[in-house]
């Protein structure tokens, strides 16, 4: 099973064929793929008119979910923060951390396209689905 992230659906749903976008077709046809709250949210508002939204909504809920974010997993998420600031790297994105902590602390490989990621993966440990 992969968390495949907000950037590789974006690509996906707009019909990029690279190779982050043909591993998410190949993992779906295999049913392993899950998603969580966070992509959702990141995902949805994306998109401007409602017979998109409506797609984008069935894609999502024929995923395994799981709920990416709880006080324990924000402790968490914050000391993942801070130990890469440490290594001199700032993340952009809080939310970035937050999916990157989730697949980390629960035996996930991530498929993405964004750099952020990186350094979870250098530092943190964070599997990478290539």
């Amino acid at each position: 099973m992969i968390i495949a992230d907000t950037s590789v659906w974006i690509d996906y749903v707009r019909g990029i064929n690279a190779p982050h976008t043909d591993l998410l077709d190949n993992e779906l046809l295999h049913d392993r793929v899950a998603t969580g709250d966070i992509i959702i949210v990141e995902f949805l508002q994306g998109f401007r008119e409602e017979k998109d939204i409506k797609v984008a909504k069935q894609i999502m809920d024929r995923l395994e979910y799981y709920d990416f974010l709880g006080k324990g997993m924000a402790l968490i998420t914050a000391a993942n923060y801070r130990k890469l600031r440490e290594k001199g790297v700032t993340v952009r994105k809080t939310i970035d951390v937050i999916i990157g902590t989730f697949c980390i602390e629960k035996g996930f490989e991530l498929l993405h396209n964004d750099r952020d990621f990186d350094p979870m993966e250098k530092y943190l440990g964070l599997k990478v689905k290539r």
